[in-house]
């Protein structure tokens, strides 16, 4: 099958979109599809289409710190892409997106859409990622703007489908998680030299408010162990300087740096727990990396994030926003090893889910299924 991917953002694997697109490119193109890409960027690769990116003005830099280059909407090179291709799969509700599923309309393509982009993702730009008007707006937005000009939406978990749903939205929802790449393995590394006394915890992620970081750092400072914890935040983004600061008022200070998979996978690996304070989350892939390489997590029980739904016992999940509660979560799996290693078998056994060949499984699904026009019902 010919499949064009078309996303406007596709740049540094320092987010989870960019890592979810690049993983599914990959993959496709494992299983014999050829795959074409309409993206942002200067990539000289075969079947690589590339547009130019959006020039913000003055606001080029705050939208350079926040890791996101979105694309310019290019018609030619949308309407060449999608002649060629068997169906089209669009990932993100914005110009270039938007600009490709109405061509798919006006050319008679199969086209499907994913769900990448959380209301909560933009609004929190504007410090109202809580307010529930703006981000029913921004659902309506995104329906009317674009998920209307397609039939089939990837939702990466039953939570943002429940969420779809309630704003409305009645296309074919296919709940398929995007999956975890085979480099995350549960194998026990042996820590640095620098970390042998220390209890070890890991949190991954952008560093932006709705990630919530700084909630993990106040409750190391209130824990009966401060003294020998060492958090590890793995990431980049505007916050940065922000959680140094904050950092620096612990006995040890955060290690705070973006990492490639291979560091990743070893630090998660060498870690005791893993902690996961987003507000807003629709999937969380660092989250189910964490959990598939057997680090036990503990995770916020936000109402907008989906994370929450991996947590497997009660002494996983704390109150959002509470970090008295974080700390005592904390102290309790710090104080209970014999806890934490039956809930790490626990947790690598359900991780087998989330593999990505069982992943892609279920997209070819999806894409055969557009090219000939199965639907399915919308679950109520």
């Amino acid at each position: 099958m010919r499949i064009a991917v078309i996303a406007d953002v596709l740049g540094e694997e320092n987010n989870g979109t960019s890592i979810t697109v690049k993983r599914l490119i990959y993959n496709l193109k494992k299983r014999g599809h050829e795959v074409l890409v309409v993206a942002p960027g200067n990539k000289d690769e075969e079947g690589y289409y590339p547009v130019e990116k959006i020039d913000f003005k003055i606001f080029n830099d705050y939208v350079t710190k926040n890791g996101v280059v979105l694309a310019k909407p290019d018609t030619e090179v949308l309407k060449t892409v999608i002649a060629q291709c068997d169906v089209v799969h669009v990932l993100m509700p914005f110009s270039l997106g938007r600009s490709a599923v109405k061509l798919c309309a006006q050319m008679h393509k199969p086209v499907t859409t994913a769900f990448h982009v959380q209301p909560e993702n933009v609004s929190s730009h504007f410090c109202l990622q809580k307010s529930r008007p703006v981000n029913a707006y921004i659902y309506k937005n995104f329906l009317n703007g674009f998920y209307k000009y397609s039939q089939y939406i990837h939702c990466p978990t039953e939570f943002i489908a429940k969420q779809l749903r309630d704003h409305g939205y009645t296309q074919d929802l296919r709940v398929i998680s995007n999956g975890v790449d085979p480099a995350f393995t549960p194998e026990k590394q042996e820590k640095p030299a620098q970390y042998a006394d220390k209890f070890c915890i890991l949190s991954t992620g952008r560093l932006v408010k709705e990630k919530c970081q700084a909630e993990l750092l106040k409750a190391v400072a209130l824990s009966r162990h401060a003294d020998r914890i060492q958090i590890f935040l793995a990431g980049d983004g505007p916050q940065e300087k922000k959680l140094i600061k904050l950092g620096q008022k612990l006995k040890n200070p955060p290690v705070i740096s973006f990492h490639k998979k291979e560091e990743l996978v070893r630090i998660i690996q060498f870690c005791d727990l893993y902690v996961h304070c987003a507000y807003a989350e629709i999937e969380s892939i660092a989250c189910v990396e964490a959990i598939t390489c057997g680090l036990v997590p503990v995770i916020a029980d936000s109402k907008m994030s989906a994370a929450k739904h991996f947590a497997q016992n009660e002494s996983n999940l704390y109150h959002s926003g509470d970090i008295a509660d974080l700390a005592e979560k904390i102290d309790f799996l710090i104080e209970h090893p014999q806890v934490r290693e039956q809930q790490r078998k626990q947790y690598i056994e359900y991780a087998e889910r989330f593999r990505i060949e069982k992943c892609i499984d279920k997209m070819e699904e999806m894409f055969f299924d557009a090219v000939e026009g199965k639907h399915r019902e919308q679950l109520v």
